[in-house]
């Protein structure tokens, strides 16, 4: 009996270690259960939270003073998630070029170009 009392409070404190914990929706206490946040951190994040939620890592790592992309790692390996997810250290995706601002990046950077030929042509003319 006294095995299986043991068995299951070792289980639950594994679950309670590796516990998913939502930036945006976790109570103070519940943040200084993620290793490496302690109650400075953790009021940051509740005081940054209470303007607006926060969008994504990148907006998590903006607003809370102190937290850079080492911590984000740290406190995300550690179980906490922004919206459900975890940090993702890699750069987003470029998005396509839209052919209509590459054709008119384009046109605007010729302007120039097509000026300096013809005042070259004029001069050389006279």
């Amino acid at each position: 009996m006294l095995k299986a009392v043991c068995a299951l409070v070792l289980a639950f404190a594994t679950a309670a270690a590796f516990a998913v914990v939502d930036a945006n929706k976790a109570t103070q206490a519940e943040l200084e259960s993620v290793k490496g946040i302690g109650p400075a951190v953790s009021q940051r994040i509740l005081d940054e939270r209470r303007k607006r939620e926060f969008s994504d890592w990148a907006d998590f790592i903006a607003r809370v003073k102190g937290v850079g992309e080492a911590g984000a790692k740290r406190y995300s390996d550690g179980g906490l998630v922004v919206n459900g997810a975890a940090y993702d250290p890699s750069p987003p995706r470029r998005q396509p070029k839209n052919a209509a601002t590459s054709a008119l990046r384009d046109t605007v950077s010729l302007k120039p170009r097509l000026t300096s030929s013809l005042v070259k042509s004029d001069s050389n003319s006279r």
